[in-house]
C-alpha cells in the first residue's frame, strides 16, 4: 500500500530532523549550549534553545566546522553574509549557502496555487520590491543609487526613503515610471510603504498590467493596508511570513491560510495563551552553515487544524503585545481585527498607557474616518480591552518607525 503525502512528508522532516541534530553537535556553539545542559539530548524538545546572543558570540567561528573559514567561503563564492534588520535587539550576523534563499523563497510561495501558477508563466519571476532601505544588508539600498544598481537579477529595488509620508511627487513618480520600465509580475512589499505609493498611483489614476499579485512580508501587514493594496491594484495581496535568520516559514493562500512549509522549518508553538497563541520556535532544517535549533523568533502565532494540514495566525511580536483589564494578553492581531471594515486610513498606532488606556494615532486616507465609523472602532477597541472612555482618537500627519525601519501597529509605554 502507498504511503499517504502527510504519511510522507513526515518522515522526511523526521530524517532532516535526526540527521541535523546529529551535525549540530559538532558545531561550536552547540556542544558550548549542550556543556551547559548536561549532554546531548534524547529528543527535540529536550533541546536547550539558542538564543541571538548565542548567535552572535564568536561569530562565525561558532558554526564554523574544523578547517573551514568564514573568508575562504566568502571567497570561493560559496555563501552569502547577512544581517538581521534588527527589530527586537541588536543586529545578527547570518550566512547561509549562496542560492538558498531564493531556493527555499520560492518553495513557500508555491504553496501558494494562484502564485506556483503565475511563477511558471514567462518571465514571472521579475518583482519590484518597496521596502524599508533599513531592512538588511542583502537588499534594500540605504544610498542613492541608479536604477541599474538597484536591479539585483530579476529583483528591482524602488524607494531609497525610510519614511514614506515624506516622500515627494517627484520620487514616488519616478517609483511608478520604474515600475512601467521594469513590468514586474509582482510588488514584494513592506505594507506602510506601498499603502502610501498606493494612494499617490490612486489620484494620479495609475495602474500597471504586468502586475498579478502583491507580496507583504517584512512585517505585519494590516486589513487597513491590505484593503488599500488591493483597491488600487486590483489584484491578490498575500501574507508571506518568515526571518533573515530562519528564511521563510509561511505562505497565504487562496482562502486567507497561513500555510507553513515543512521541507524548510519545523514549528513549534509554546507557552500558548487561553486561545491558543503562543511563541514561535523554529528548527530550520536547509541551511547546513547556520543550522538553527529551537530558535525563539520573538513572534507570537496561533497553529489551527490537525496535523499534517495545519494552518496559522501570525499575531505578531511578542515585544508588541497589550493588556486588557483582567491581565489578558491582546496582540497586534487581535487589535487589528477591530479595523475589519473602518475606511479613512492609511495606517495607524495604538499605544497604551501604564493605566491601561489607550491613544489611537491614525494617518487619514483622504478626509478620513467618519464619525460614525470611529465610534464603533472605538467601541471594539473598548470591548477588547475590557475599558470605558480610555480610548483616544488623533489624525496625525505621519507615524515613525522604528530604528530597524519597521513600523508597529501596538505599542506599550
Amino acid at each position: 500500500m502507498l504511503a499517504e503525502p502527510d504519511q510522507i512528508r513526515e518522515s522526511t522532516q523526521r530524517g532532516r530532523l535526526d540527521d541535523l541534530l546529529g551535525r549540530c553537535v559538532e558545531l561550536p556553539v552547540y556542544r558550548s549550549l549542550l556543556a551547559r545542559t548536561g549532554g546531548a539530548p534524547a529528543a527535540l524538545e529536550q533541546f536547550p534553545f539558542i538564543t541571538k546572543r548565542d548567535m552572535r558570540e564568536n561569530f562565525p567561528g561558532n558554526f564554523l566546522r574544523s578547517g573551514q573559514t568564514l573568508e575562504t567561503l566568502l571567497e570561493n563564492n560559496a555563501v552569502e553574509l547577512e544581517y538581521t534588520s534588527g527589530t527586537s535587539e541588536e543586529r545578527v550576523p547570518v550566512v547561509f549557502r549562496r542560492g538558498w534563499w531564493d531556493e527555499q523563497e520560492e518553495r513557500v510561495l508555491r504553496l501558494n496555487r494562484f502564485v506556483a501558477r503565475v511563477l511558471d508563466e514567462p518571465l514571472a519571476v521579475r518583482r519590484a520590491t518597496i521596502t524599508t532601505p533599513a531592512c538588511n544588508g542583502r537588499s534594500c539600498p540605504t544610498v542613492w543609487q541608479s536604477a541599474a544598481q538597484r536591479t539585483i537579477g530579476a529583483t528591482r529595488f524602488l524607494n531609497l526613503a525610510r519614511i514614506p509620508f515624506v516622500l515627494s511627487d517627484a520620487e514616488l513618480a519616478r517609483m511608478a515610471e520604474e515600475i512601467t520600465e521594469w513590468s514586474p509580475r509582482f510588488l514584494d512589499v513592506s505594507p506602510v510603504h506601498a499603502v502610501w505609493f498606493a494612494l499617490y498611483c490612486e489620484r494620479l489614476g495609475l495602474r500597471f498590467p504586468s502586475l498579478r499579485f502583491i507580496l507583504c512580508s517584512y512585517e505585519f501587514a494590516s486589513v487597513v493596508h491590505r484593503r488599500i493594496l488591493r483597491r488600487v491594484f486590483g489584484v491578490p495581496v498575500f501574507n508571506l511570513y518568515g526571518s533573515t535568520e530562519t528564511g521563510h516559514l509561511l505562505m497565504e493562500n487562496e482562502r486567507g491560510e497561513m500555510l507553513p512549509n515543512h521541507e524548510n522549518a519545523l514549528l513549534e508553538v509554546l507557552s500558548k495563551d487561553e486561545r491558543g497563541a503562543g511563541d514561535l520556535v523554529v528548527t530550520t532544517l536547509t541551511n547546513d552553515y547556520m543550522p538553527l535549533v529551537r530558535y525563539r523568533i520573538g513572534d507570537l502565532v496561533e497553529r489551527r487544524g490537525v496535523a499534517g494540514a495545519e494552518t496559522y495566525v501570525v499575531h505578531g511580536r511578542t515585544g508588541d503585545t497589550l493588556r486588557s483589564r483582567d491581565g489578558r494578553r491582546v496582540t497586534t492581531w487581535q487589535v487589528d481585527e477591530c479595523f475589519a471594515d473602518i475606511a479613512g486610513m492609511a495606517h495607524y498606532q495604538l499605544r497604551q498607557a501604564e493605566n491601561g488606556g489607550c491613544l489611537l494615532r491614525y494617518v487619514p486616507e483622504g478626509n478620513g474616518p467618519g464619525v460614525e465609523e470611529l465610534k464603533r472602532l472605538v467601541s471594539r477597541l473598548e470591548s477588547l480591552f475590557q475599558v470605558s472612555g480610555k480610548i483616544v482618537t488623533k489624525a496625525v500627519d505621519l507615524l515613525l518607525p522604528t530604528p530597524s525601519g519597521k513600523f508597529r501597529l501596538t505599542y506599550r509605554r
